[in-house]
């Protein structure tokens, strides 16, 4: 298998198509100006240091705002500051103590509105708590609880005595979680007696008791009643506290906020990767509020009455910068969603930001491309007039997924942002502004003021506009991750061993003549097809952009004369008949959108796709189907059988 000389990638897909905010929403937005993005590259020491005076309140001031010892990075260098103090007391205090900060809705209808004022006082409770439990500053607290307001809270009680967290997500299994509690040393977990999902029980507290019998720092694990009589857990006596209990044991007393440095680790967050040990990401507690409050205000151009609805969980950093963390520096209202989108109804969503009068909502490509599949009518039979700004993450979104959001949930008047970002990165990196830029479907438009990204080949050389190569960024960012927990080597060389001075994201990107950014997918499942480089999702977007798709998934496979060939597993939308009929009409779409280099060789049709409860596709297990290889890790699916499925009917076909 050979690569073309310059390494470049062959961006083929073009999309012409402009959305420029409206002429009112510049005027009274929060940024208009933009000349911020070469005032930012200009001088970005300064534009940061301002940025952050103007995002938090600092205890003490910093000595210098950065210290750049390559791949080490120190952003406000002698700063003190508390995260839950910026997240919750300064508002608590001040006009916002009667504001909306947190608005739950559990999946069996349950709804909790806790204000300012109340979140500050369960936050102290929490934080009482885990001081009485023995927790101390630089401790770490494994937290493993379904979306409800005390994940939240345990994040903020944390951060308030200095303890670091790490959050794991409840669809973890027993061995995961005791893999992420022995590799910190959490000494306390925080779970609950169960969580819902689609009407029925997990049992996170049995789960996490699994757990801890293989993790033996673990001394106490405090339960929070969720599920009440469908589930009841063993309580171990010496070790196992219900939440209620403990709060009352702690004695209800303010606990003042911890003055942490600003390189003080807030918090740590594994991500496994396609393979071998998960790594524990770490954030350091200025630059990273500073990065993720900032981000959630210029981007989303968020103002006072907003209602924010980020449907992510907790779980995995979308959940942590963007509902437990941002928003809440920024003293806005915040939806927090136990549940899925079909359940009761696939109208879930579109009832609740009726009801909830949501103004932002933002969410995964994947969810989009299911709402879609379900059709018009169910948006249609409700009031989302309420929504101003609308948001993806997660992955690249393709353009007719992303004409369909705009204009079948936006109503063709909201801004779409399509994010790019990463667990490491702590914010987002590349996005529109949805106040200031014009959009195209399917394109992350730019790096965020002060992000300084580029595509180079694979010699890191800066490649020139209409080409693709590898996404790199040249200079440190104050979200940026710290380290990978106890392993310095292997953040070395996972991050910064590829383009020496620049940290490689692991994705490829192209840059069009306007200068717009479109991620082409993990360099991982970039295809090399006859030498020709070509992105998965630039195959997947042309799938989709047929009327029949309602969502596709590429890989490349093994061919002899090729070298790799192109394989698709694509989802018809509802009431499509897929027959062969079909499946050459697709192939010929194909070929005629990117080019015949591009045309499928295999072609199979499958009611669902393989994703993780984050909404990502795992094309890793597809490959695996089509290679016959033993499965990954199948733990985080949403639903393992559909797996199963995929791989019965792709056998079938083969044989």
């Amino acid at each position: 298998m050979t690569e073309p000389a310059t390494g470049a990638f062959h961006a083929l897909l073009t999309e012409s198509r402009t959305f420029p905010p409206s002429p009112e929403a510049t005027a009274h937005g929060i940024v208009s100006d933009p000349g911020i993005y070469e005032a930012a590259l200009r001088d970005p020491e300064s534009y940061w240091a301002a940025r952050a005076r103007e995002q938090l309140d600092w205890f003490k001031p910093w000595d210098r705002v950065l210290d750049w010892d390559l791949p080490n990075a120190k952003w406000f260098v002698g700063a003190e500051l508390n995260a839950s103090f910026n997240c919750v007391d300064r508002h608590a205090h001040g006009a916002r103590a009667d504001k909306v900060a947190i608005l739950f809705e559990g999946e069996p209808g349950d709804v909790r509105e806790i204000t300012y004022r109340q979140l500050y006082d369960e936050v102290n409770h929490a934080a009482a708590m885990l001081r009485h439990l023995g927790v101390s500053k630089g401790d770490k607290v494994a937290i493993y609880l379904p979306m409800i307001p005390e994940a939240v809270i345990s994040m903020q009680a944390c951060a308030r005595i200095g303890a670091t967290h790490t959050v794991v997500f409840g669809g973890f299994s027993p061995e995961s979680l005791s893999d992420r509690i022995n590799d910190c040393g959490a000494s306390v977990v925080i779970t609950a007696d169960g969580g819902w999902r689609r009407g029925k029980v997990v049992p996170l507290k049995d789960n996490a008791d699994a757990a801890m019998a293989n993790s033996p720092t673990v001394t106490k694990c405090v339960v929070v009643r969720r599920v009440g009589d469908a589930h009841v857990p063993h309580m171990d006596a010496s070790r196992d506290v219900w939440w209620d209990d403990a709060v009352a044991a702690a004695g209800s007393v303010e606990v003042a906020p911890e003055h942490v440095d600003s390189e003080h680790p807030l918090f740590i967050l594994y991500t496994s990767g396609s393979t071998g040990k998960p790594k524990g990401i770490f954030h350091a507690t200025g630059g990273y509020l500073v990065q993720a409050s900032l981000t959630h205000k210029w981007v989303f151009d968020l103002k006072e009455d907003d209602v924010f609805w980020c449907s992510a969980d907790v779980g995995w950093v979308t959940g942590h910068t963007y509902i437990a963390y941002g928003p809440l520096a920024n003293g806005a209202t915040v939806v927090l969603f136990e549940g899925t989108p079909d359940y009761p109804g696939r109208d879930r969503f579109w009832e609740m930001i009726e009801r909830h009068k949501v103004s932002i909502f933002y969410t995964a490509p994947t969810a989009i491309r299911s709402f879609m599949r379900w059709g018009d009518d169910l948006p249609a039979k409700h009031d989302l007039s309420s929504l101003r700004v609308i948001g993806t993450v997660g992955e690249p979104i393709n353009p007719e997924a992303w004409i369909w959001y705009q204009q079948v949930i936006g109503g063709g008047r909201c801004p779409i942002v399509d994010t790019w970002w990463q667990t490491e990165t702590g914010g987002a990196m590349i996005t529109p502004l949805a106040s200031l830029t014009t959009t195209k479907p399917g394109s992350a438009t730019f790096g965020f003021p002060g992000i300084d990204v580029d595509v180079v080949d694979e010699q890191g050389n800066s490649v020139p506009k209409g080409s693709g190569g590898y996404l790199v960024v040249r200079r440190p960012w104050p979200g940026m991750l710290r380290g990978i927990w106890g392993d310095e080597k292997r953040f070395h060389e996972t991050y910064w061993s590829r383009f020496p001075g620049m940290y490689f994201a692991g994705d490829g990107c192209k840059r069009d003549e306007d200068g717009y950014l479109w991620l082409l997918g993990r360099v991982d499942d970039v295809l090399n097809v006859s030498a020709h480089r070509i992105g998965t999702a630039e195959v997947e977007s042309a799938l989709v952009s047929h009327p029949a798709v309602a969502e596709a998934a590429v890989i490349g496979i093994p061919d002899e004369v090729t070298g790799q060939a192109i394989a698709a597993f694509v989802t018809p939308r509802m009431g499509v008949h897929a027959d062969d009929a079909l499946a050459q009409e697709l192939r010929a779409q194909v070929a005629k959108v990117i080019g015949p280099i591009a045309r499928p060789k295999i072609l199979r049709f499958t009611a669902e796709l393989p994703k993780t409860r984050s909404g990502k596709i795992m094309r890793r297990l597809l490959r695996d189907v089509a290679e016959g290889r033993v499965l990954g890790d199948t733990t985080t699916l949403t639903d393992p059988s559909v797996l199963a499925d995929i791989r019965s009917q792709y056998e079938s076909q083969e044989s």
